[in-house]
This record gives C-alpha cells, sequence and structure tokens, in this order.
C-alpha cells in the first residue's frame, strides 16, 4: 500500500493531486513513455479533453499489460500546449482517480511533433 505525502508544514495541493507518494519496499514499478491522445485507429480528438480521455486509456492499456490499473498510479507528468487546457485536462484527471490523488506535475509546454496534439501524458505505476 502507497502512502501520500502531504505535510501540514507545507501549502496544501493547489489541485487535487498528492505532494508526494511512498512506495513501499518490494513493490513493482511500471513507468510508461508520454502518452498522446491518439488512437489505434490513428484518429486524434479536435479537443484537448477528448485527447487526454485517450491519453489516459492509452496508459490504462499499457497498465493492464502489467497486470495494474490506474489505481496503481502514484505520478503524472502531464504537458499541454495553452494554459486555456489546464481546466480540461483537470477535469479528466480528476475523473481517473475518485480515491486518493498521485502526485502530479502539470507544464505548458511550446508543442508536440505533431500540432495536432494539445497534451501528452506519462505515467508511474507501483503494485
Amino acid at each position: 500500500m502507497t502512502t501520500r505525502l502531504n505535510p501540514t508544514t507545507l501549502a496544501p495541493p493547489l489541485a487535487r493531486y498528492s505532494h508526494g507518494i511512498e512506495v513501499p519496499p518490494g513493490k513493482r514499478l511500471v513507468f510508461t513513455s508520454g502518452q498522446l491522445g491518439v488512437g489505434l485507429d490513428g484518429l486524434v480528438p479536435e479537443d484537448c479533453a477528448a485527447q487526454a480521455e485517450q491519453c489516459f486509456r492509452n496508459i490504462a492499456a499499457i497498465l493492464e499489460e502489467a497486470g495494474m490499473t490506474m489505481a496503481n498510479v502514484v505520478r503524472l507528468n502531464a504537458y499541454v500546449t495553452d494554459r486555456s487546457y489546464t481546466a480540461d485536462y483537470m477535469r479528466v484527471r480528476d475523473g481517473q482517480f475518485p480515491g486518493e490523488p498521485p502526485a502530479s506535475t502539470l507544464m505548458i509546454v511550446s508543442g508536440f511533433v505533431r500540432p495536432e496534439f494539445f497534451i501528452e501524458i506519462e505515467a508511474i505505476a507501483a503494485g
């Protein structure tokens, strides 16, 4: 079982995430590459929220391959191409983690390899 670390000596997280996660000894770790909002059919949704949902579907498929689920995610790194996409991303992210949220970082970047991509998400899971 992981432990959420939100010390009272720090300001609370600015959104729904944990400042840190402790993974106990002996747990397996799975690291995903950054996932873009593209499905198996090669289609890329036209809005950030739909791309974020696809990114999380991709992450869930990788975790399933390792015998894990989204409940095993302890860390997220997300990258969006515009500040206006942050609310869409956080809404989709929060829906993925109804229980205790993982540690999380969100950065605004200038772009990705193809201009139709608005978001990329990578995850670390422990189980």
